[in-house]
């Protein structure tokens, strides 16, 4: 074990004290891993649009002080007891979803939704004691979705920490611990494209940018882009996109618009925006007979799905997906060696690379709409 473990750990930490307010590096007291926990020393950590979305605090219950981050690489520091899967220097991946590896969802190889440690955005303490293992002075500092990776070291529980290979670079894989295994997997493990099909991306942001990558991988002959904003065409390509729709250029339904460009409709699409009225056109726009479109994006609470049920009943396929369908602890090994061996490429995805004492830019970058994955370098 290491000099540390079973101590209380000073280390920095970037808190938000409150809505939209910069993050301020406090020093912060970590303390030791309880039964089922792993204290982790995070080396790389990235910014995703959750983080913003919460830290702006927009229609939901604001929780401060906090620490958030949840995409993010480190080493394991110390575990606690009962922890058997993971040892202190091991490589690893906290994430915002985990796998228990008991419960029904766990044991069937349809799901990856865990009854005990599902994504909770609420929640700001550990399951275990209902406490918080971050303070300063005393004074309890929340956690976010049971990562908090904006901190030199950080406590998970167990099942939410996946052990990949010690040789990949975590300053690149880190960014698969979130957005790019949620578009990732969505093509990959849930619409399945078959080599030389078509599938319509709807939404080009880094969850979209992952998605038209796995149709790339896959082998789809045609990947059409569907995107509000026309500057994030050029970057696409990079991802294999190789057709454009900006719906605001035409006065039809996009949805039309793809059905005419491809001889009836896609084979596959996928929507990653949020947007009720991008969910619809994604499922109407592909092909009846065989067409399967999939739903990545969260909608606003008070949203409803509208569509004819003819449009199910000439044989188009509606499905969603969480994370991708991939089970972390499980699956996320795995998406790294296809990062090892070339065959997934995590470095256009990067746009941007700050130290830890400039983290606030990295907000910044995002809010321009500059960012896909900035990098956030803890050691400075």
């Amino acid at each position: 074990m290491s000099s540390t473990a079973g101590h209380v750990i000073k280390c920095k930490a970037a808190v938000a004290w409150e809505a939209g307010k910069p993050l301020v590096m406090e020093e912060v007291e970590v303390a030791p891993p309880q039964a089922g926990e792993v204290r982790l020393k995070i080396l790389y950590t990235s910014l995703c649009h959750t983080d913003v979305y919460f830290w702006e605090a927009k229609g939901q219950t604001p929780l401060f002080p906090r620490i958030f981050g949840h995409e993010a690489g480190g080493i394991v520091e110390s575990v606690g007891e009962g922890v058997s899967h993971l040892k202190p220097g091991d490589h690893a991946l906290p994430v915002f979803t985990g796998e228990c590896g008991e419960c029904s969802h766990c044991k069937s190889e349809e799901s990856n939704m865990c009854d005990l440690l599902r994504i909770n955005t609420d929640r700001g303490v550990m399951i275990n004691d209902s406490q918080t293992r971050f303070s300063i002075k005393g004074q309890p500092v929340y956690h976010f979705v049971g990562t908090s990776t904006f901190s030199e070291y950080t406590v998970v529980h167990a099942g939410c920490v996946a052990k990949i290979n010690p040789a990949a670079p975590l300053d690149k894989v880190c960014i698969l611990s979130c957005g790019i295994c949620t578009g990732l997997g969505a093509t990959i493990n849930v619409a399945k494209p078959k080599p030389g099909s078509s599938v319509a991306i709807f939404g080009l942001g880094a969850v979209g940018l992952a998605a038209a990558e796995g149709a790339r991988i896959s082998g789809a002959s045609r990947i059409i882009g569907v995107d509000l904003v026309s500057s994030r065409f050029e970057e696409a390509k990079k991802f294999g996109v190789n057709e454009f729709v900006n719906p605001k250029d035409h006065d039809k339904p996009v949805q039309q618009v793809i059905a005419e460009m491809t001889n009836g409709g896609v084979d596959r699409a996928v929507e990653c925006t949020g947007s009720i009225q991008a969910m619809i056109s994604a499922f109407e726009c592909v092909h009846d007979g065989w067409g399967v479109a999939v739903l990545v994006g969260v909608p606003n609470k008070d949203d409803a799905f509208k569509t004819h049920p003819m449009n199910f009943l000439n044989e188009r396929t509606l499905k969603g997906t969480f994370y991708g369908n991939y089970k972390p602890r499980t699956d996320l090994p795995s998406v790294v060696e296809k990062y090892m061996k070339g065959e997934l490429e995590l470095e256009k995805f990067i746009t941007h690379t700050v130290p830890f004492s400039e983290i606030n830019k990295a907000f910044d970058y995002m809010l321009k709409g500059q960012s896909i994955r900035c990098i956030i370098r803890m050691e400075e």
